[in-house]
């Protein structure tokens, strides 16, 4: 199931099956994803939270961490998209157009499964950080 849903960043497609998700987007099979969550609880299943760094991810909007196991994963909290993940335990989620294309509303809403919002739009990307030790890389 590829659900088409305004993300707290930008309009996006989200599924628990990842190589659904690359098929779709015509990018390789193999490529990672970010996962996305709306519980803290959540997050410390899917990896090891550097305990420095426990107080940042807990009050950050809008950011992604990639952990050290190779996971980037955002936790989305204070806006709708927190009541639509909240459903999951996690989601696989990527910009809801073909790899390296603009978005495309017709596009989009043909390729998904299930459209769960009506309005779209695209606002900044997420900033992305490393976590490494106690050192934090500022990818974007």
């Amino acid at each position: 199931m590829i659900y088409l849903a305004q993300t707290d960043t930008t309009a996006g497609f989200l599924s628990k099956d990842l190589k659904a998700l690359n098929v779709l987007k015509k990018r390789s099979l193999n490529q990672d994803c970010l996962i996305t969550t709306a519980k803290f609880s959540e997050l410390k299943k899917l990896t090891r939270v550097p305990n420095h760094f426990k107080n940042t991810i807990r009050k950050s909007k809008k950011t992604t961490f990639l952990y050290s196991n190779s996971k980037a994963i955002r936790v989305v909290k204070d806006c709708n998209h927190e009541r639509f993940l909240k459903q999951f335990d996690w989601l696989y989620s990527t910009s809801a157009n073909i790899h390296g294309k603009e978005f495309n509303l017709k596009w989009a809403m043909q390729n998904a499964d299930k459209i769960v919002d009506k309005n779209f739009s695209e606002s900044s990307a997420s900033k992305i950080f490393k976590l490494r030790g106690t050192k934090k890389i500022k990818l974007r």
